[in-house]
């Protein structure tokens, strides 16, 4: 009926003005306390807590508007004996303000929950992905079964175009698989028999068995969902700011609604309706629910979208540290390097020193190196067994076989002890003296390579040198890193000299260089009482003590390693250029956070004066109804900000999200106007 007091010429407005008191109030009832039910409950929860909440404004705001028009109409039913009065509208009833105020904000969470739903668009795509059945093959039969049904150790088969049902390794034939879905990765990865496969990503070309090693719960799949939604469930640092804002905010609005109501009604004595409104108008345009969205939307935004390339950030507080970072260190092997290094060179003694007798040939280094490094977990080890496989040479029994941690290994062939390992290991530990080989040791280590000795505990017998290619990517990484000024260092294991030769390829000057694994931690520690500001990027596992000692632990994964303990973001792809989209999309949400929580406050600095009728003199009169209808949408802006994190693409300007806060806060400020200027062409 608040439409006949702004529009008296509808049809029928004059015949129903002597009724309008008592439909108001029957229609009111049911909503005030079927609908507004809940926010009496939030209300009293709160006030067992001691407490004040969004609910409580809105039962306070409400119940105010209701009790007011309801002594009102029973006064004048009493006094008149009469729920009607045949003149016209029974003056002072705001049964459709309370009715109104309601209807308004609980459209406003219903169009909020609908317009969060988008956020959560990311898990909605990565369930979309899972297929429903598998074709397994059990003595002899291929049958179609349940996804749930795959049972671990089954042989699976896949045909082109097919989804791969479950995670596992290749058993017979080959193709090429789009992964793009789940890891990130732009072009399909050829697969060969021994390779790993990734459930719910699409076969392209061939047909493949592989047999079953991860299913349910444990494919890759369902643990970056696990993930993602436990991300979005989580809370940024900078979410405690609004819980303490909220938590004074409540009672210092509903203490300005009381003064405003004072000051109304008996220093400017002003009417109790017109003092009353604006009381209950301060209440409900201060809601304080936008306040509370800002964080948990943005965040909800910003992990989805990084798990759609392949970035999974493991909650709100990597993302905000990752906001802090000012010095980064790359691990050398696996990160900035492919990981897969090769021999490049064999070199025995007897080409150093001529003329020296009883010396090794290459293909006995390389049988002795191999022997010793077929029980290593070096990453290096695998180089040399490969290159011992290529050129078939048989390898020997150890015994007595040891690690050596920093240095190398040794063990026991033919009787003879062998050493093999860095210049450490033979200069400190076996004592011997390379000045004979150190221009050659030299000069393989300027080109990038890393030199290991063979000994015995009496001579050094030769070195083999291995490098590991340099990723296409790292240069770039490398580059992006330091335009937005982050200081890059590389940490290895590897002597000075050949650190700062891989280190230079890339444009890293900072090199910490001969770091045992056990001391990475250390260094970052160094850099951190400096003053630094420390991001770790290793593979998760080797460099699990550095990635837990630094301000943020990136790890890369495989493309299954998806559920690292240490790491705050693991990175699908071990491409480099993802840690730099990993810094740009923190940054991103922590922006569009810090949007949202300006949006929240600026509604509210603009709002409060006008709901409080401040500037009434300029005909800007606020009515509640149209007060909790601003509050409604200005929850709605704060979601709507966060879903322009959706148009993020690594590497590129998201000139969407850039415009349109500008365009947010003007539109509202000039909505707040109009709506101040409606109604005070509708009375109180």
């Amino acid at each position: 009926f608040m439409l006949f007091d702004f529009f008296a010429w509808l049809p029928g407005s004059r015949a129903l003005a002597p009724y309008i008191g008592l439909i108001s109030l029957v229609l009111a009832v049911p909503v005030q306390f079927i609908i507004g039910a809940s926010f009496y409950k939030g209300m009293w929860a709160a006030l067992r807590m001691k407490t004040f909440n969004m609910d409580s404004l809105i039962a306070i705001g409400t119940t105010t508007a209701f009790v007011y028009s309801a002594i009102n109409y029973f006064a004048y039913a009493i006094s008149n004996k009469s729920f009607i009065r045949l003149m016209g509208k029974i003056p002072d009833l705001y049964f459709e303000t309370a009715a109104f105020l309601i209807t308004f904000v609980v459209l406003g969470k219903w169009l909020e929950a609908k317009t969060k739903g988008k956020t959560s668009d990311a898990i909605k795509k990565l369930m979309g992905l899972q297929t429903k059945t598998a074709r397994v093959i059990r003595d002899g039969q291929t049958l179609d079964i349940a996804i749930e049904d795959v049972r671990r150790g089954d042989i699976v088969a896949v045909r082109p175009g097919e989804k791969i049902p479950v995670d596992g390794v290749i058993t017979r034939g080959s193709s090429a698989v789009d992964e793009s879905l789940v890891t990130g990765e732009s072009l399909p990865v050829e697969k060969k028999v021994g390779d790993t496969v990734i459930g719910s990503t699409l076969n392209k070309v061939g047909s493949f068995e592989f047999e079953a090693k991860r299913v349910g719960s444990e494919t890759t799949l369902a643990q970056i969902i696990r993930l993602v939604e436990e991300a979005q469930g989580s809370r940024a640092p900078i979410q405690n700011f609004a819980d303490r804002v909220s938590a004074y905010f409540v009672p210092i609005v509903i203490g300005l609604a009381i003064l405003t109501f004072l000051i109304w009604y008996f220093v400017l004595s002003a009417p109790l309706s017109f003092a009353l409104m604006a009381f209950t108008a301060v209440i409900v345009i201060a809601c304080p629910c936008a306040l509370g969205l800002a964080t948990p939307t943005s965040l909800m935004v910003g992990t989805g979208k990084g798990a759609e390339y392949g970035i999974l950030i493991k909650g709100g507080e990597p993302l905000e540290a990752a906001c802090k970072i000012n010095t980064i260190i790359f691990d050398k092997t696996g990160t900035l390097t492919k990981g897969q290094p090769e021999v490049t060179d064999i070199v025995p003694m007897s080409v150093i020193l001529s003329g020296e007798k009883d010396l090794l040939t290459e293909k006995e280094i390389l049988v002795i190196s191999a022997s010793l490094e077929k029980l290593s977990e070096h990453p290096l080890a695998e180089a040399i067994y490969t290159r011992a496989q290529a050129d078939k040479v048989s390898l020997q029994e150890v015994q007595e076989f040891k690690a050596i941690p920093g240095h190398g290994v040794q063990g026991r062939i033919s009787g003879e002890d062998y050493y093999f390992g860095n210049k450490r290991l033979v200069k400190e530990i076996l004592g011997h003296s390379l000045n004979a080989a150190n221009d050659k040791i030299s000069q393989l280590e300027e080109q990038g390579k890393t030199v290991m000795l063979l000994a015995t505990k009496t001579r050094t017998l030769g070195a083999i040198a291995v490098a590991d290619t340099l990723k296409d990517t790292s240069k770039e990484a490398v580059a992006r890193l330091q335009a937005m000024r982050i200081s890059v260092y590389m940490i290895t294991g590897d002597n000075e000299r050949t650190a700062r030769a891989i280190a230079g390829q890339v444009g890293i000057e900072n090199v910490l260089s001969e770091v045992l694994p056990q001391d990475k931690a250390d260094e970052i520690k160094k850099l951190q009482t400096a003053g630094q500001k420390v991001a770790m990027v290793g593979d998760g596992i080797n460099d699990a003590p550095a990635l837990a000692q630094a301000d943020l632990g990136i790890a890369m994964g495989s493309g299954t390693d998806v559920a690292m303990e240490t790491g705050g973001i693991v990175l699908m792809k071990s491409d480099p250029n993802d840690v730099v989209a990993a810094f740009e999309l923190s940054r991103q949400t922590m922006s569009k956070i810090k949007q949202n929580m300006f949006f929240a406050l600026f509604y509210n600095v603009i709002g409060i004066p006008i709901a409080a009728r401040a500037f009434a003199f300029a005909g800007l009169i606020l009515k509640p109804e149209l007060a909790g209808l601003a509050m409604a949408l200005s929850s709605i802006s704060v979601v709507s900000n966060s879903l322009l994190l959706r148009y993020f693409r690594p590497g590129k300007k998201n000139y969407i999200s850039l415009v349109a806060p500008v365009v947010m806060v003007a539109f509202f400020t000039f909505l707040f106007v109009e709506f101040a200027r409606l109604s005070s062409g509708m009375g109180n």
